[in-house]
């Protein structure tokens, strides 16, 4: 009966990690709101920066919408190589000018690793939550 409810235990923590790792897409959509006045997720619409509908997957610096106005060190980044997989997200969002140096993103990046995981869920949420 105790390796039963031991198992059950162990089994619950971890879904429970696996669920934190995946990140949260509602709180997601709360902590999307520091980045809301450059960037819509929820449709294509470009602000100053721009839109992140579809950006999972997508080669940074690419997106049609705002060719023009991408800078320099973006578009030399996605011609690189770089995508926004979680893993380039993640480092991204915690410090946008390491990950791409010379970028025009203003933001200083996030310092929470649930904020940046409840980030890129929200991100990848079709629909959106």
């Amino acid at each position: 009966m105790l390796r039963t409810v031991s198992s059950a235990g162990v089994l619950l923590l971890a879904g429970a990690f696996a669920a934190h790792a995946a990140g949260d897409a509602a709180l997601g959509k709360h902590v999307f709101n520091r980045c809301i006045a450059c960037h819509e997720a929820a449709t294509d619409r470009d602000k100053v920066g721009p839109h992140l509908l579809g950006v999972v997957g997508r080669t940074a610096g690419t997106a049609e919408s705002f060719l023009g106005h991408y800078s320099d060190a973006m578009k030399s980044a996605g011609a690189a190589g770089l995508v926004w997989d979680e893993a380039n997200l993640t480092e991204y969002l915690k410090a946008p000018k390491l990950k791409v140096p010379g970028n025009k993103m203003y933001f200083g990046g996030l310092s929470s690793d649930d904020d940046i995981a409840n980030v890129i869920a929200y991100l990848k949420a079709d629909p959106k939550p």
